[in-house]
């Protein structure tokens, strides 16, 4: 299958690349930079200079694949002062490229595999693929909210002629190199000379290596029904104060407890409110559809092995 892949150069899209054509698939990567593009020529992606403000280009790359793999998200506009407002512009400019392709698409039958999440999904209850398809109070009055009614626009274009497919990944794609939320975590309690966790750091997160997460990528590329939701979750929930313990070890730095308040002055507005909720999610229903089997380490085990501790 020759297959357009958004964000190929990213932490989870350049894993999704080298096993896209592990598989035999021929690959046309996404580059916004001459960098990307030397990256992705060198694991053998044809590439496609552009980004996702680039609607006609997105279109045309779409029109021109058998199938599309839509990972690009535009995070780097997420941390700043206004989180909310910088998410916002960056929902937009995600929902506008999912149209663009997924009209390309349209009459074709041709898989469309689109990135949401699971953080926050169900806070204090385990979410199954099956949440999230009707928006709650507290879902509208969330960030998150944008993002997930791009996942649900997706869908829906079943009803048009295309193969959707939204792959909900954990909150935690680790591995190494892994610049996300860990390697954040790390770098705090690094500067703080802490590793902290909120109340009793009983709050759950969902976790996924970052090989699993790209394997599943392609199974639902290959193979999900239309309209399917899949979970890119390896571990249901780690708890926070598991993995403030283990980085605490390694750093030889106290590990310790904050309230809500402190969370955010220790962690920052962003990851501060994040470590306070409880969301545990499966991807049992994903499990047996596809006969998806993560394989790679989990986040404990990934974080022992010491690599996101070298300097």
């Amino acid at each position: 299958m020759n297959v357009f892949v958004t964000g190929a150069s990213g932490w989870i899209g350049s894993a999704t690349v080298q096993e896209l054509i592990g598989a035999g698939h021929q690959v046309v990567g996404l580059a916004r930079s001459e960098e990307s593009t030397r990256r992705l020529e060198k694991v053998g992606a044809a590439t496609r200079r552009g980004d996702l403000s680039d609607l006609a280009g997105l279109a045309q790359a779409a029109a021109a694949s058998e199938g599309v793999v839509h990972l690009a998200f535009q995070h780097e506009r997420a941390p700043t002062a206004d989180f909310a407002t910088a998410f916002a512009a960056a929902v937009t400019a995600d929902r506008k490229a999912v149209e663009a392709m997924g009209a390309a698409l349209t009459g074709t039958d041709r898989p469309f595999v689109v990135a949401s999440g699971v953080a926050a999904l169900t806070p204090g209850r385990l979410a199954t693929e099956r949440d999230g398809m009707v928006p709650s109070p507290r879902d509208l009055s969330s960030p998150m909210a944008g993002r997930r009614a791009t996942a649900l626009l997706a869908q829906s274009l079943f009803g048009v002629g295309v193969r959707p497919v939204v792959v909900r990944f954990s909150p935690t794609v680790h591995g190494e190199g892994d610049g996300g939320f860990m390697a954040t975590l790390i770098k705090t309690a690094r500067q703080k000379g802490a590793s902290g966790y909120v109340d009793e750091g009983t709050q759950r997160w969902p976790a996924v290596h970052r090989t699993d997460a790209a394997r599943l990528v392609r199974l639902g590329l290959e193979k999900a029904p239309p309209g399917s939701v899949l979970h890119a979750v390896g571990e249901e929930g780690v708890p926070l104060r598991d993995i403030a313990t283990v980085i605490g070890k390694h750093l030889d730095v106290p590990t310790v407890s904050l309230s809500a308040q402190e969370a955010v002055g220790h962690f920052g507005p962003i990851i501060g409110r994040l470590a306070g909720v409880d969301g545990p999610a499966s991807s049992a229903i994903t499990r047996e559809l596809l006969g998806w089997k993560p394989t790679g380490p989990g986040l404990i085990q990934d974080l022992d092995q010491g690599h996101y501790f070298r300097n």
